[in-house]
């Protein structure tokens, strides 16, 4: 069978092989902790990507004969080979930023109300980042690439509500004004 694979296939496909072996659910946990920051994905998809992979011939699958009778499952050969062709596809999607307090800012929104919550939210992000970073010795240059543009990305959100903050002391941030 040849299966159309979508953005999401190919996220699983990433993660099993990061993994070597895993369940749907540690696949799901995996997505949250490590890919989510980044491309969200509905957990349900995971599960349903899974078995579209595994009808496709591209994850392998067994099943604990005891316990929970958890799936397991690997990639195959095949698997691996269409993981290696979209990692080496140099197509562009334009990043999509759905970020709340950036619309209500657009809208006219004041940043003395929403700027402190933006702050305290990314400043938080920023620190489970550095965390992650310190605790990672030796994680796959990947990955450590993508949480370094996580905590740049942080400092950056952080530094623009901060100036937003310190230059609008008393006015409305929608005056369109440079905040660089």
């Amino acid at each position: 069978m040849t299966a159309r694979l979508t953005t999401a296939s190919y996220l699983v496909l990433g993660l099993v092989d990061l993994l070597g072996e895993a369940s749907p659910y540690a696949l799901k946990q995996a997505a949250a902790d490590y890919v989510a920051p980044f491309w969200s994905l509905p957990h349900t998809q995971i599960y349903v990507q899974a078995d579209k992979l595994v009808e496709a011939g591209l994850l392998a699958q067994e099943q604990e004969s005891g316990g929970r009778r958890r799936r397991l499952l690997t990639i195959t050969d095949d698997g691996k080979k269409a993981l290696s062709e979209w990692l080496a596809d140099p197509a562009v999607i334009p990043v999509e930023a759905r970020d709340l307090g950036l619309l209500k800012l657009f809208f006219g929104s004041d940043v003395r109300d929403i700027g402190p919550a933006q702050i305290s939210h990314h400043t938080e992000r920023l620190q489970g980042y550095e965390q992650m970073k310190a605790e990672s010795a030796g994680m796959p240059r990947g990955p450590a690439a993508t949480l370094a543009f996580g905590i740049r990305y942080e400092q950056a959100l952080v530094a623009f509500w901060s100036t937003l903050l310190d230059r609008r002391s008393g006015t409305n941030a929608a005056d369109g004004q440079d905040v660089s």
